[in-house]
């Protein structure tokens, strides 16, 4: 798996350096120290995940997201901060990161890497726990108007309490490949772009 890392501390890049090719499977193949770093790295070296902090000197992490998703909008980020900013966490999940966690929790990176890089969306405790407070609104949304049937509001929500597939679909009594199906025809309908997006977007409208 090849990795650009970006961080505006030079301490913690070479820290994380070491920790993350200690593992044979984990190459950082670059290394920024501004979120203004993102773009041209990630053209020059089309990484796996790209591992990035959030507050940088010059351009945080989630106006570089916003960038480098008009380019690569399957581009996988993975923050990786010190801050559980509010705002910061929001901006995150409506611009599509794959995941958000905290650097304290270094033990959890390796897995985090590896969960993005297969296409699962991650988010530590201290995340999760603060995501349905912060998507509430007082608006009603009326998703038959959008065709949404009771199976997929259901898919929707359990989306939206962060189950893969495998889950769904066990909970559910349906086959994988059909979850599958489902959530592709919810992404297309509400015109979200993945399940990131969709899981903001119930709480949005809860």
């Amino acid at each position: 798996m090849n990795i650009v890392l970006i961080d505006d501390d030079q301490l913690v890049c070479m820290s994380l350096k070491m920790i993350l090719e200690a593992n044979n499977d984990i190459h950082v193949t670059a290394i920024g120290t501004d979120g203004s770093d993102a773009l041209p790295l990630y053209r020059e070296h089309h990484p796996d995940v790209l591992l990035m902090d959030i507050q940088m000197q010059h351009l945080n992490g989630t106006d570089a997201l916003s960038g480098l998703l008009e380019e690569f909008p399957d581009a996988k980020v993975l923050f990786l901060t010190t801050f559980v900013d509010d705002a910061y966490i929001v901006k995150a999940l409506e611009l599509g990161a794959k995941g958000y966690i905290v650097k304290q929790n270094y033990d959890n990176i390796i897995p985090a890497l590896h969960a993005v890089h297969s296409g699962q969306n991650v988010y530590g405790n201290e995340i999760m726990e603060k995501i349905p407070d912060l998507m509430k609104t007082a608006d009603s949304f009326d998703y038959s108007a959008y065709d949404i049937s009771d199976k997929e509001y259901d898919i929707i929500t359990l989306v939206a309490q962060g189950l893969s597939n495998k889950e769904i679909a066990s909970q559910l009594f349906l086959s994988e490949g059909t979850v599958r199906n489902y959530l592709s025809s919810i992404l297309e309908k509400l015109q979200l772009r993945d399940r990131t997006q969709l899981a903001v977007f119930y709480y949005q409208h809860k």
